[in-house]
């Protein structure tokens, strides 16, 4: 599999630390509201990478973390008159609901800022041992210009950051370019004892941190947004190599951004869309569909017509789930003839269209082209008088194919279809009875429950009107 490295610009053959393992880390929402749109696409372009990497066969130990202490949940705990742990508590529980409804997979840890200040003081500890970080007045800062590659990762030059940091006025500093490690408590805000005061930890040296617990001191994959990439990623590699002595991620993924209607998502654009919001008008699996139908490196478009889009394709491979469904029950279960053994046979070319996609940089348009390939297939070329066994396999793959997608396509009987399917059988013994005021009286009922029915070749098909 080969993958965009944006340490080294290029796309490079994955190879793992290793031998079928994988760790990956992922970072997390800053808890202070409703998870956005934004948040969405990194949290479903790596999952579905580590789907991937799964159905290939790794063991995978993927960490995505909450940000629990920003200058943000402070802010919004003093507007409601509550603590900062009231509100980050209450938007991990809320971020949770929006990950199980977007299917992204449980991660291995989901670790919390304020669970790991003991790690963040001691790596701040070891910084200022080796030289790479000095205290101030109860703050702590990292030397940058103590890392000879600094900037590897954004590519930007020491001397040119240097100019465009002299604008902030920080006498503390030694170098306009240091950036925070730990800063001395305000009032009302929560704090931790350290051995330079009461403070808490600047936001870069949590991820450095919680990566080093949970997954060692070189990982396999860093991935996230691209407006991380300077300066978080930055100075994540920074405090972590400078620590550990060692190179810190291998492979680093970066989405491209999310507009909507073309515009940047700002509130003060009134454009701030969450995640919640969009679920309360469509399914979480559109959402889903719509982030993974733009290649995850370049930027995406979200507005209705693109949601409504996405809505339309993922119902043909729920359809065409459906259908396979219906006329497999009424197939027969009997030896593939010459050309169904063909059609059989064929099914590892759209198998190999589909990996071949997403092997080439996770390139998931081209993979939902060739699940929809799968579905023409099927819909063109299967019937009830096809063998049962052909039916199952096409099916069997779509299900399969669309999973690794993170999206389910197979519809689960509920107690509806099961109460339907009751009346639609009532229906057709009260038409062989001859009894069509009985059949036309199911018929309305259904209808009144917004069931529609649709009589085909192959027998009574229904669908929600």
């Amino acid at each position: 599999m080969k993958i965009y490295n944006t340490l080294t610009n290029k796309k490079e053959e994955f190879v793992p630390v290793k031998d079928g393992e994988v760790s990956m880390y992922v970072c997390g929402p800053t808890v202070y509201d409703f998870m956005h749109i934004g948040n969405a696409r990194p949290m479903i372009i790596f999952d579905t990478l580590r789907r991937y990497l799964e159905y290939k066969g790794y063991n995978v130990k993927y960490v995505s973390n909450f940000t629990d202490v920003d200058d943000k949940i402070i802010n919004k705990a003093i507007q409601e008159g509550v603590s900062s742990e009231v509100i980050a508590e209450r938007y991990i529980k809320e971020a949770r609901t929006d990950m199980e409804g977007l299917n992204l997979e449980k991660a291995y840890k989901n670790p919390r800022a304020t669970e790991e200040i003991g790690g963040m003081i001691e790596m701040i500890s070891t910084l200022i041992e080796k030289g790479h970080a000095y205290a101030k007045n109860g703050s702590v800062y990292f030397r940058t210009r103590s890392d000879k590659n600094y900037g590897k990762l954004s590519n930007k030059n020491i001397d040119d950051l240097e100019s465009g940091a002299r604008v902030e006025v920080n006498t503390e500093k030694e170098d306009p370019l240091d950036f925070v490690l730990w800063k001395p408590k305000k009032e009302g805000e929560p704090f931790w004892v350290s051995p330079w005061g009461e403070g808490r930890p600047g936001w870069h040296i949590e991820c450095s941190v919680m990566s080093k617990k949970y997954l060692g001191e070189t990982i396999d994959i860093h991935a996230g947004g691209e407006d991380l990439i300077f300066p978080h990623h930055e100075n994540e590699i920074a405090q972590s190599e400078c620590a550990n002595g060692k190179p810190f991620a291998r492979y680093w993924m970066h989405n491209g951004y999310l507009r909507i209607n073309n515009e940047k998502m700002s509130k003060s654009l009134g454009n701030f869309i969450t995640i919640r919001q969009i679920s309360e008008k469509y399914p979480y699996q559109v959402l889903r569909f719509f982030m993974l139908g733009a290649h995850y490196r370049g930027p995406i478009n979200f507005n209705d017509e693109a949601l409504l889009a996405a809505k339309t394709g993922l119902a043909r491979i729920t359809t065409a789930v459906e259908n396979l469904d219906f006329i497999m029950d009424k197939a027969k279960d009997r030896e593939l003839n010459e050309a169904e053994e063909k059609l059989y046979n064929d099914l590892d070319s759209y198998r190999k269209e589909f990996e071949s996609a997403m092997e080439d940089d996770l390139n998931t348009t081209d993979a939902i082209t060739a699940v929809f390939n799968t579905v023409k297939m099927a819909n063109t070329s299967l019937s009830s008088d096809s063998a049962k066994k052909l039916i199952k396999a096409v099916k069997d793959l779509i299900v399969e194919l669309s999973g690794v997608l993170g999206l389910e396509v197979s519809v689960k009987k509920d107690d509806l279809a099961t109460e339907v399917e009751a009346l639609i059988k009532e229906r057709q013994n009260a038409r062989k009875a001859k009894d069509f005021a009985r059949a036309d009286q199911i018929r309305d009922e259904l209808l009144a429950k917004g069931i529609v029915l649709e009589d085909t070749r192959e027998g009574v098909k229904w669908r929600k009107a």
